[in-house]
């Protein structure tokens, strides 16, 4: 019994190594992209900033390229995590007002992914593959028809959903990628969880319940 239960051992303890060994690279690598772009980024700066030997990094990813993928593809689906508090069976005001919540939770335990990938679309998100754009594309139809049908019913403003959906993206999004500018304003070093907070409430009061028409009932 015990020879039988090594070999799932094994591959538990090569599978954990190879986790936390992604996850430093990976760290790395979004630190180095998001300041100096792909091209002035290079596998041995990773390597050396993930404290791992070059060989490891290419037995890990590949290529660079790989490695640029793999960033793109956790970014995309830690937004849509968020986006999926924007469904059709609740009530707009608490959806919207989750969306924003864990939009800017995001940015704010993201920061170098959100810069990673704002510098990724400036160059005109040329290492975006067809598939991720074709997600990104549908995923923002799926939520601005539920936005839409909100409208029909009555309960938002008659706006145009995709814009809205750009200014809610993009009220969020400015947390972590013009952190500096926002801390500035603030007139302090560096924000901090109740920035955060107040921002939440403020965009939520705003921008949500600014669209939100008032029940009959």
């Amino acid at each position: 019994m015990t020879e039988a239960k090594r070999p799932v051992a094994k591959v538990n303890t090569e599978e954990r190594i190879r986790a936390r060994n992604e996850k430093k690279i990976l760290s790395a690598a979004v630190e180095l992209f998001s300041r100096k772009g792909f091209d002035g980024t290079r596998i041995a700066e990773i390597a050396d900033v993930s404290a791992l030997p070059k060989a490891n990094v290419y037995y890990y990813f590949a290529t660079k390229e790989a490695i640029y993928t793999r960033l793109i593809e956790e970014l995309l689906a830690g937004w849509d995590r968020a986006l999926e508090h924007i469904s059709a069976e609740r009530e707009p005001a608490e959806a919207l007002a989750d969306y924003v919540t864990a939009k800017l939770e995001y940015s704010r335990k993201h920061v170098p992914e959100s810069r990673f990938f704002a510098n990724e679309m400036l160059r005109g998100g040329q290492f975006l593959s067809r598939r991720q754009k074709r997600h990104m594309r549908d995923i923002t139809r799926e939520r601005a028809a539920v936005i839409q049908g909100w409208i029909d019913q009555g309960k938002m403003a008659p706006i145009d959903p995709n814009h809205f959906l750009i200014m809610l993206w993009a009220t969020t999004q400015f947390y972590a990628d013009f952190a500096a500018v926002t801390a500035a304003t603030l007139e302090k070093g560096r924000l901090n969880l109740a920035d955060f907070e107040n921002a939440r409430n403020t965009i939520v009061e705003v921008v949500v319940k600014g669209v939100i028409r008032p029940s009959d009932t």
